[in-house]
């Protein structure tokens, strides 16, 4: 096939020039900023900048949704080839990137003062960043869904948009979210039980000699007495008991109907099992995911919380446009709003590279690729 046929058919030496501006649409775009003081005859100088800084974000908005929905149709697939997590990884970390961006942007609002902002900030009501119907459907898609926010929360997820923006998020949220392909994924995990190795015992039998041992030192310690001693072993019946719930199924249930947890028991052992033996080969791509995952929470966590901070700095306590109670509601959400917290939490049941238990040659051999598995 000639080299200058396109996949499209057409050759590329008949298709008429483009031009740069044409290609970006840019007579739309930079005529798309209409001020609402200009309505009014009295123009704000600020308001073009707020108006171009959240048309950016819905932009970049836009685009996180389409590295999500790719990540989400990869998650799908079963069983999943290691190549397909390349893609992933890597969409996923492009996400990343365009957070750090959306952190930085909040540097350029805050060169507004709150007076340039009295300047326009009436006429926006009752428009808010409530009715962002993008970055809705962002949370719903990671897995934050309408039935797992506080009351608080659902009042305005919903209630807010128009009829349009609500069918587009009931949609979405009819949909596996990333958080439930996650944990699909995680429970497929191969590897836990073969070969008489069952890693989950093998591992309380470690965490227990350890935590034994520890009760020993507490008690034999002549340095250790009277109500220090009965603190460090209630802190150690604690510890106990928080690792006690990982290997009884009743127990860790319970935590799930507190809302305490979030992915199954048995995808959290496929998890912990992964952020055990990482320097695995064939486990390196499923811990970048994992990290990648805590790293987005993280990264829209931080950006909740500027948010708020960039609020109070703007209005003190005024209320919102939206009607909220402006920066006090947008630190809670910050704290409420994240996904992945079953994976932050995976750092409470690791241990030292030197207490791992020792696999079986032949499981060692499979983790080397020498004999392919894939996540059935």
């Amino acid at each position: 096939m000639d080299k200058d046929i396109r996949h499209d058919g057409l050759n590329a030496n008949t298709r008429p020039p483009l031009y740069y501006g044409d290609y970006l649409q840019l007579p739309k775009l930079l005529n798309l900023q209409i001020l609402e003081s200009e309505k009014i005859e009295h123009p704000a100088h600020d308001e073009t900048l707020f108006i171009i800084n959240h048309q950016v974000y819905e932009l970049w908005f836009k685009q996180i949704l389409h590295e999500i929905n790719s990540v989400l149709a990869i998650f799908q697939i079963d069983p999943m080839e290691e190549k397909a997590l390349f893609t992933a990884n890597r969409r996923l970390k492009r996400i990343i990137s365009i957070q750090r961006l959306l952190l930085d942007q909040l540097s350029v609002m805050e060169t507004m003062t709150p007076l340039d902002f009295l300047e326009f900030r009436d006429l926006l009501i009752p428009a808010s960043g409530f009715q962002s119907v993008q970055f809705r459907e962002i949370e719903v898609k990671m897995g934050l869904k309408t039935k797992n926010r506080e009351n608080i929360d659902r009042e305005y997820f919903l209630g807010r948009l128009n009829q349009t923006d609500r069918s587009r998020i009931e949609k979405a949220e009819e949909n596996p979210s990333l958080l439930e392909l996650l944990e699909n994924w995680l429970e497929r995990t191969p590897f836990l039980e073969q070969d008489n190795f069952i890693f989950w015992q093998e591992y309380q039998e470690v965490i227990f000699e350890s935590l034994e041992a520890d009760r020993k030192i507490i008690e034999n310690n002549p340095t250790i007495t009277g109500t220090n001693r009965e603190a460090q072993l209630e802190n150690l019946e604690i510890t106990r008991k928080t690792f006690q719930s990982l290997f009884e199924e009743n127990e860790f249930e319970e935590l799930k109907r507190q809302g305490k947890k979030t992915l199954s028991r048995k995808a959290t052992l496929g998890a912990l099992f992964i952020s055990l033996y990482r320097e695995e080969p064939i486990l390196n791509l499923p811990f970048e995911i994992l990290n990648k995952l805590i790293d987005i929470d993280e990264g829209f966590t931080a950006w909740r919380h500027r948010h708020a901070l960039m609020a109070h700095r703007l209005l003190g306590t005024k209320i919102g446009t939206g009607g909220s109670s402006g920066h006090v509601y947008l630190k809670k959400a910050a704290e409420n709003n994240r996904v992945f917290i079953d994976l932050f939490d995976l750092s409470t049941f690791l241990i030292p590279k030197s207490k791992l238990p020792q696999l079986p040659n032949s499981l060692v051999s499979q983790l080397n690729f020498t004999r392919r598995e894939k996540w059935k």
